[in-house]
C-alpha cells in the first residue's frame, strides 16, 4: 500500500473578496494590480477592473501563471465584458523622481481614474497600502485568490509588454520584445555591450553601476 502526502490543487481565484467589501461599503469594487516594479528598464504599469459578476471570462488567474497567448486573449474579454476597466503607466522619469512604490502608486491611481465607473474601493494586491482615489483593501497574493485583481494583473502586464515591444522598435538592439526589461542573459549581454538606453532605469544598481563605469 502506498503512502505519502496528498498534493493540494491551489484554490481559483472568485468574486468571495468583491462581495464581502462591496456589502461593508455599499458601492462598486474594483481589482487593482501592478507589472514592471522589478525590471531594470521600462515603465511600471497598473490595472484596475471591475467585473461584471453575471459575465465573467472563463480562465481568470494571476497572469504570471497564464502563458502569454492566454493573457493576451483573456485581456481582449475583459475588456470586452467587464464592467469597467483601466490602464495606468508611471513612466522611467516618475519611477527615478517618486521611488518605485511611488510610482507604482502614480500608474495605480491613473488605472482608476481611467475607469468610466468609479469604484467606492479597491482591492490592492500585496500588503502595502497605496493611497489611492478610492478606500483600500490590500490582499497577500490577491492575484490568485480575487477574480478583479487577477483580472487586472492580466491588463497590467499585457499593456506593459506591449509597451516593451514599441520600446524595442525604438532601441532595438536591446531584446526588450523578448525580456521585457527583466536581468535576463541576454539583456545583461545587450547592457555590458552597448551600455543603458533612455529606457533604462538608472538609479537601479546595475544600471548605476554601468553609468558610472563609463
Amino acid at each position: 500500500m502506498k503512502t505519502g502526502t496528498a498534493l493540494r490543487a491551489r484554490p481559483r481565484p472568485d468574486l468571495a473578496l468583491e462581495t464581502a467589501l462591496s456589502a461593508r461599503v455599499g458601492g462598486l469594487v474594483c481589482g487593482v494590480d501592478e507589472a514592471g516594479r522589478g525590471p531594470w528598464a521600462g515603465p511600471v504599469s497598473a490595472g484596475a477592473v471591475i467585473l461584471n459578476p453575471n459575465d465573467i471570462p472563463e480562465g481568470i488567474d494571476d497572469s504570471k501563471a497564464l502563458t502569454e497567448a492566454r493573457r493576451d486573449a483573456l485581456a481582449v474579454q475583459i475588456k470586452a465584458r467587464a464592467l469597467a476597466w483601466g490602464v495606468g503607466f508611471a513612466s522611467v522619469e516618475e519611477i527615478e523622481d517618486l521611488n518605485i512604490l511611488g510610482a507604482t502608486g502614480l500608474a495605480m491611481c491613473r488605472a482608476i481614474e481611467a475607469m468610466t465607473l468609479k469604484p467606492v474601493a479597491a482591492l490592492v494586491d500585496g500588503n502595502y497600502r497605496f493611497k489611492l482615489p478610492c478606500d483600500v483593501q490590500t490582499v497577500i497574493k490577491g492575484d490568485s485568490l480575487s477574480l478583479s485583481i487577477g483580472a487586472a494583473s492580466i491588463l497590467a502586464k499585457t499593456a506593459r509588454d506591449g509597451l516593451m515591444v514599441d520600446l524595442a522598435a525604438q532601441y532595438p538592439d536591446y531584446g526588450f520584445e523578448r525580456h521585457k526589461g527583466y536581468a535576463a542573459p541576454a539583456h545583461i549581454a545587450a547592457l555590458e555591450r552597448l551600455g543603458p538606453c533612455p529606457a533604462h532605469r538608472p538609479s537601479w544598481a546595475p544600471i548605476r553601476a554601468l553609468l558610472d563605469a563609463r
